[in-house]
């Protein structure tokens, strides 16, 4: 009798204690009228991602003094702000869009203004707003950037423009956030470097909060670039350079640990510790040492410019894996 007893109490104890550690459940995302803002509250891309990881103790590449002479000294260049050239806002724009958000066909095509890659895209159709705003306002790249950030799915269009029902582009990638992408060697993407481009954007938003946790697309003029890649790119261009004088699509840049920021404001100075920490990734021939970043009416123009005092010469080139 006395042994029922105490299996009665026993048990009693275990359904108590179980009542005390009720199971957590994340709530749903309540998603009405996104903002860009939102959209650096989710991950973007696992923490181990190649864009995500600090590289300020990494080793600087054997060739970094070689590579640098030839890049010389041009000063960078943000290629982003709250005003507008040529008639159109400064940087590559994005729109957040909830999961319910409609999808419209996607039409691969060529133009006059580059082929078609419809054969290393993915298929539509994307939850791309007819609306969203394009890079240039439909000049030079035509960028479309789009990201549901219910589902956590960025959708990257090139050389796009809205037609009919859907969009036109010369290629379109989804890029599942939830997972490092696994882009098929040797494919394009909206970038050149066959990268995602919006994750590696100076963004408002995230300079605002006080830290940019990822490193910064950049480009160089083809004579400077190196016709290959190295993780995490995929794809190569033609550039002209010349294999240990000149960078591949995905090499990275470090601004030196010894480079004083200290004379710049304290948004200027979020950016350049992002350079020192997790650097800047060059994804795409352009103007030499453009910095990318998105368009904002909050950007103080006057403050960005002073990013021009930093020179190519305060950067080291990060050691670099396998080159394709």
């Amino acid at each position: 009798m006395k042994k029922i007893y105490i299996l009665i109490i026993a048990v009693a104890v275990y359904g108590a204690c179980k009542k005390k550690t009720p199971t957590i459940v994340d709530p749903p995302l309540a998603c009405t009228n996104p903002t860009k803002a939102d959209f650096e509250k989710i991950q973007i891309f696992p923490t181990d991602n190649l864009i995500n990881i600090d590289i300020s103790a990494s080793a600087i590449d054997p060739n970094s003094a070689a590579i640098m002479a030839a890049i010389g000294s041009p000063g960078l260049h943000p290629d982003f702000g709250s005003g507008m050239w040529n008639g159109a806002p400064i940087g590559i724009p994005f729109s957040v869009v909830c999961g319910s958000q409609t999808k419209v066909p996607i039409t691969f095509r060529a133009n006059s203004y580059d082929g078609n890659y419809g054969n290393e895209s993915d298929a539509g159709p994307y939850p791309v707003p007819l609306t969203a705003p394009i890079e240039g306002n439909g000049n030079g790249d035509s960028h479309v950037l789009t990201v549901d950030i219910e589902n956590k799915v960025l959708y990257e269009m090139y050389n796009s423009s809205q037609a009919g029902s859907g969009w036109e582009a010369s290629c379109g990638v989804k890029f599942d956030l939830k997972t490092n992408p696994n882009r098929t060697e040797g494919w394009t993407s909206a970038d050149a470097s066959g990268m995602a481009i919006l994750p590696i954007l100076v963004r408002y938003d995230e300079m605002a909060s006080g830290k940019i946790d990822h490193c910064i697309r950049f480009t160089l003029s083809k004579a400077k670039v190196y016709k290959g890649y190295t993780a995490p790119a995929s794809h190569k261009v033609n550039g002209t350079g010349a294999l240990n004088s000149s960078l591949p699509m995905g090499a990275k840049l470090r601004l030196k640990s010894t480079f004083d920021i200290s004379g710049y404001s304290a948004n200027v100075q979020v950016i350049l510790k992002a350079m020192k920490t997790y650097g800047v990734i060059l994804t795409d021939i352009g103007s030499d040492m453009f910095i990318s970043g998105a368009p904002d009416s909050r950007w103080n123009d006057t403050e960005l410019q002073t990013l021009k005092n930093v020179k190519a010469s305060n950067f080291e080139v990060v050691k670099m894996g396998v080159i394709k």
